[in-house]
């Protein structure tokens, strides 16, 4: 035993303070890690210091066994290598390779030895890959004096070859492969054997192995390429471009054997591993041993693996490699002299230590001496490893880079992981192999085995970089490998693999949105400050009308009953049939979409109505509906918000199964604001049904009802799609006032007439601005209830002048059916009338609405909380503004225009807007103002105040003025025809040579294909597209594609408490958010760093779990200017780079004409290189990378004009 000394050169000096232990008295020992090692250990051999030339996991592999055998270790890095833990687990480590390439310096032979020298190395293990198979290296080592762990550098030069490999074969009567009789020099020479045997054929490196080098052609033009390819492969991976060809055998099995050889001669096998499962010749899983291999051909095969090792003399480890055919068939294919990536899972059959024999038998210990003779080596159970990659299975498994920003692995019973760059915050360059961790796991039978694997692979949790995870997860549950029928082009043979369940990554994103909150504060426009509610809402308890002084309503479960139930039992006939029939007026509550829209621009969210959900099905069990969709929400939701509108439908209805939810649709624009193939409007209808919807309240914003009207077409769609169809009335003027006469009551009464010949259901009237006075009230609903005494009447207004509450009684008062409010406290203004007024003053009537005012007020002590909450939203309306009888603003553009205005630095000329939105109307001819026929007056007007236009200027210079485009499309007839026409000749002078509509926009557009249209968002965003998805694109294309970009960012953050989606995050504080039933995360935000230098980001600290985790985060307030990379376009000519990587070769120059297919350049990426084609015939217009760059995926290389 060897006792250290506060001297002790052994030992780092750095780690002396770390692993002394204070000595109690004087005279006590102090022990230094190195002596505790060889005390374990029980001796202390005169071989005492190792170095690995490797790098990643393997060495430290052999680091761990090194210092159970009480050694000193030694590790080499490159300079890309300086911050990779297999620097920090060793006891010494130093920098090679200066100047060199990434992969050179672990190459560079000369430079590892001097450092060996330098530093009293005894024994150098050469891991796999790198200097492991060279002959040269190992001599150099050995005539330096020092101990080559591995074969003598004559068993390497005669089997790493595999060329001479395959004639040792021959000559000891082992069976091989047909294939070349030795090196390949060029892809002529290969014709000869192609001419005798045919194809396929495979090219391999004769110096190499893990799959690099290697090239399967199957036709004889691809031969070139991939020759040259795999040459320069196998020169870049292993400084030889040696290859050879053999014949290719199809659906093979690759199984190998674990060999151990000592000095004297003795050799032993390990047993056998599976390898059949591989990609691109790189092995993928493995498993020990072999299933379904019938035992004579396993004992054949250990048989020959001895007979070839004893027959060179083989010393240390080594494996044995053969293919078995469909007949059972075995043939040599090569000996790897070196220790395999895969030893791990012979170790953990046999309880051998690989790595320890190999150092031992260095050593000069016999394999006698170790206990290893063939007779006391045994098996037992099964062993299965899995390697996990930083590729992404999902872009053919194209190498991903970047920094891991989580890293959390599996473990366990069974469970042994092998890493290196397995940690936060490691980051994944390029130069190297793509290989993260192996995971091994044992188990007493393969399906045990098998099943551990999943479970450990479940465990793992890796982000910032893609893995292979997913497809590992895919492979191990597919029938082929659960029978352990597997064969090694499995993979490409099967496409049923690439099927994947993708990690949602959920944490992950939210933390970006986080950081970028507490660095930047909240994007979400129109937001003006801070939330102003800071507190969790109290969802209210509401009385129990059985016994309103007991306990409360038991509201755990939505109420059932409702006036849905005749909708969904018996249609929307008998449904409306019923309406007529109640006794009382009944309500529809607007707060879950115009009552927000009018005060809140449209900002409310869905979390915020789920929260209250089950509590308003049974408050409101007697409301005629609920108007929760449509309008602006639905691309609000995507805009703004970042929400599915649809998943807002299915949530919500889920929670109120017995109300019926109503949708405002602009006729054949559905819920857009342009014109759409007849075919999307009716795909649209059928959707909202089938997700939740019962009735549509279908108008035009023009009152148009032409024979090609939008309005009709809007009509026809809701009644086929099953849903109950409203169709409206959109009011304006004043039918009481005699001055007034456009809009009279005769048009109106003309207007209900063709509407009921379509065979609606209801008959709603819309009173956008709230213009409806109370006499008017009575007047319209009274002479519509006389004529048509059987039609359900519905009544919506606004309260901006505050008039509504008294125009809603006198509706219902004149024979109105139903009559629209908002919870108190998301009422009044521009909003629609309260409920609890309008319920309360009918019910002293014969026309009560069978709402408790408890239950209102129940619900409106949560509203009033989230009005608060909500209140960074809130437009600048104070009171009501009875001026609206002028301008007949619509109450919800009344805010939104005002915001805008605000925007455009008009917000000092409210006043003005508003009499330039009354000469705005005029100039139109008096529309009907409703979106989007509002927002054509609302942009004209506020143009004119922009270029300070009288009416009269424009009418003057009309022909001269550069409109908003709504403006133009208004006068072309894209919204429709007006009542009474356009103004001539105002109409001329906008549009000019601009085409007129007369008929509807959709009526001659060609139908949509909805599933080419699935199918390219697939492409684009991936497999969780549905087909709602597709209505969504189809609606608002561009909005939807934003969406998706920000869902990749992101995440789902729909399910995010309200306060932290906008609210900026305080340091400290803690944050519960529920992403799924029975999981919440708990965030607490630690730090905000600097400014990261040359960077405009800062690093975030934010607490997950009791875990910190860093994010990085671009600030958007820096001045710092950041270099980026021109991206290729969707033009067929503009070629990108399909990985991240290094250009590595430019085959083409400007001005040149290329063939479509020609190779324009090579990329290599984690030693894989790979030809970039020309996709279209052209001249190559621009080349804008060269030799040398590092690319992203995306980036532009080379543009072709075609």
């Amino acid at each position: 035993m060897t006792t250290a000394t506060s001297t002790d050169t052994l030992h780092p000096p750095r780690l002396a303070n770390l692993f002394a232990v204070t000595p109690s008295a004087p005279g006590t020992q102090v022990h230094s890690i190195n002596s505790m090692r060889r005390k374990t250990a029980g001796h202390g051999g005169p071989l005492a210091k190792i170095l690995v030339a490797n790098r990643g996991e393997i060495a430290i592999r052999v680091f761990r066994t090194a210092h159970e055998l009480s050694m000193h270790t030694v590790a080499i890095y490159s300079l890309e290598d300086r911050m990779s833990a297999h620097r920090q687990k060793a006891d010494e480590a130093y920098q090679v390779g200066k100047g060199l390439t990434p992969v050179a310096a672990y190459l560079a032979q000369d430079d590892i030895i001097r450092t060996a020298l330098e530093h009293g190395v005894d024994m150098i293990h050469p891991g796999y890959g790198f200097l492991s198979e060279n002959a040269e290296f190992a001599r150099k080592v050995e005539q330096a004096g020092i101990v080559f762990i591995g074969p003598s550098p004559e068993v390497i030069d005669a089997l790493g070859d595999k060329t001479k490999a395959r004639t040792i074969a021959m000559k000891v009567g082992v069976p091989v492969v047909p294939g070349t009789p030795g090196p390949v020099g060029t892809y002529l020479e290969g014709e000869s054997f192609i001419k005798e045997y045919g194809f396929p054929v495979i090219i391999k490196a004769a110096m190499g192995g893990g799959g690099r080098g290697m090239r399967v052609v199957r036709e004889q033009s691809e031969f070139k390429d991939a020759f040259e390819r795999a040459v320069s492969e196998a020169k870049s991976a292993f400084g030889d471009g040696t290859v050879f060809i053999e014949r290719f055998l199809e659906r093979p099995r690759h199984i190998e054997v674990q060999l151990l050889a000592d000095a004297q001669g003795n050799v032993v096998h390990l047993f056998e591993r599976d390898c059949s499962v591989q990609r691109r010749h790189q092995k993928v899983v493995e498993v020990a041993p072999a299933m379904n291999l019938p035992e004579e051909v396993r004992q054949s095969i250990l048989h020959d693996a001895i007979k070839l090792a004893t027959s060179v003399g083989y010393r240390n480890a080594g494996t044995a490699e053969f293919l078995v055919d469909q007949m059972n068939r075995h043939y040599f294919i090569e000996i790897n002299p070196r220790i395999q990536v895969e030893h791990t899972i012979t170790e953990e059959i046999t309880g051998i230590d690989i790595v320890a024999a190999q150092i031992q038998i260095a050593a000069g210990t016999t394999l006698a001496q170790l206990g290893l003779v063939q007779e006391a080596i045994t098996k037992r159970g099964f062993a299965i490893q899995c390697r996990v990659t930083t590729e992404d299975p999902a872009r053919s498994f194209q190498p991903d880079t970047g920094k891991i920003e989580v890293y959390r692995s599996a473990g366990g019973n069974g469970v042994r992981l092998d890493a290196s760059s397995g940690f936060a915050g490691a980051q994944i360059t390029p130069h190297y192999d793509s290989l993260l961790v192996k995971v091994s796991v044992s188990g007493t039978t393969y399906e045990v085995a098998r099943r551990k694997m999943l479970r450990a692979l479940v465990e793992f949790r890796i982000r910032g970089v893609k893995t292979n995870i997913p497809f590992l997860l895919r492979l191990l549950t597919h029938d082929v490998f659960i029978s352990g029928k597997t064969w090694t082009t499995f993979i490409d043979d099967t496409p049923d693999l690439f099927k994947l369940v993708q990690s949602q990554n959920r944490a992950q994103k939210l933390l970006a949105y986080i950081g970028d909150l507490a660095v930047n504060g909240s994007s979400i426009k129109g937001q003006q400050g801070e939330p102003g509610l800071a507190d969790d809402i109290v969802v209210p308890k509401l009385t129990n009308p059985q016994d309103e002084n007991g306990a409360p309503l038991d509201t755990t479960f939505p109420c059932e009953a409702g006036w849905r139930n005749i909708i969904v039992e018996q249609g929307p006939e008998a449904f409306a049939k019923a309406v007529r029939e109640y006794p009382g007026v009944l309500i529809m509550d607007t707060t879950w979409r115009d009552a927000h829209q009018s005060l809140l621009a449209t900002r409310l969210r869905t979390i915020d109505m789920v929260n209250i959900a089950k509590e308003t099905s049974h408050a409101l069990a007697n409301a005629f509906s609920l108007e929760m969709w449509g309008g602006a929400t639905f691309d609000v939701a995507m805009r703004f918000l970042y929400e599915d509108p649809w998943e807002r439908l299915r949530t919500l209805r889920k929670l109120v199964p017995n109300i019926p939810f109503q949708a405002l649709v602009r006729g054949a624009n559905g819920v857009g604001y342009t014109s759409y193939p007849d075919n999307a409007i009716y795909d649209f209808s059928k959707k909202a049904v089938e997700n939740g919807l019962d009735i549509f309240r279908v108008f035009d914003s023009l009152n148009y009802f032409g024979i090609w009207s939008q309005l009709r077409l809007g009509i026809d769609a809701a009644k086929q799609a099953g849903g109950v169809c409203e169709a409206v009335v959109c009011y304006s003027g004043d039918v009481a006032n005699p001055k007034k006469t456009k809009y009279t009551l005769q048009y109106y009464l003309d207007f209900v007439d063709q509407l009921v010949g379509e065979g609606i259901h209801i008959l709603g009237i819309k009173d956008m601005a709230g213009l409806l006075k109370p006499e008017a009230a009575r007047m319209l609903i009274g002479a519509i209830r006389k004529k048509h005494p059987n039609l359900p009447i519905h009544v919506h207004s606004h309260d901006t002048a505050g008039i509504a509450a008294a125009s809603m009684i006198a509706a219902a008062e004149a024979g109105a059916d139903v009559v629209d409010v908002a919870i108190d406290s998301m009422s009044g203004l521009t909003s629609q009338p309260s409920m609890g007024a309008v319920c309360m003053a009918l019910e002293q009537t014969k026309l009560g609405t069978g709402i408790r005012y408890a239950d209102i007020q129940a619900l409106n002590s949560y509203w009033t909380q989230v009005r608060q909450l909500y209140s960074c939203f809130e437009a600048n309306v104070r009171a009501s503004d009875s001026s609206v009888f002028a301008h007949e603003m619509p109450g919800g553009q009344y805010t939104n225009l005002m915001f805008q205005a605000s925007q455009l630095g008009l917000g000092t000329q409210w006043l003005e807007i508003k009499k330039k939105y009354i000469e705005a109307n005029e100039l139109c001819g008096d529309l009907i103002k409703v979106t989007p026929s509002s927002k054509v007056v609302g942009d004209f007007a506020q143009f004119m105040v922009s270029n300070k236009l009288s009416k009269q200027d424009v009418l003057d210079r009309a022909d001269q003025l550069d409109f908003p485009s709504s403006v133009v499309e208004f006068f072309q007839g894209y919204l429709g025809q007006p009542v009474g026409g356009f103004p001539e000749p105002l109409r001329t002078k906008i549009i000019r040579d601009k085409p007129r509509i007369d008929g509807r926009p959709g009526q001659t557009m060609q139908p949509l294909d909805f599933k080419k249209i699935k199918a390219e968002l697939r492409a684009k965003f991936g497999k969780h597209i549905t087909n709602t998805d597709v209505t969504s694109y189809v609606m608002y294309p561009k909005v939807f594609e934003e969406f998706q970009g920000f869902l990749e960012k992101y995440g789902d953050l729909s399910v995010v408490p309200t306060r932290y989606f906008l609210g900026k995050p305080q340091t400290g504080e803690e944050m519960h958010i529920s992403i799924e039933k029975g999981k919440t995360l708990i965030l607490r935000l630690m730090a905000v760093g600097p400014v990261v230098e040359g960077k405009a980001t800062r690093d975030v600290w934010i607490e997950v779990n009791g875990e910190v985790r860093a994010v990085s985060v671009e600030d958007k307030n820096s001045a710092i200017e950041t270099f980026t990379r021109e991206k290729a376009t969707a033009e067929p000519g503009s070629v990108g780079a399909p990985m991240s990587g290094v250009v590595v070769e430019v085959r083409v120059k400007e001005g040149q004409e290329v063939k479509k297919g020609d190779v324009l350049c090579v990329q290599s990426a984690m030693k894989m290189e790979s030809a970039v084609s020309a996709p279209v015939a052209g001249h190559v217009k621009r080349v804008v990378v060269q030799e040398g760059d590092s690319l992203q995926q995306g980036d532009l290389l080379v543009e072709i004009v075609h």
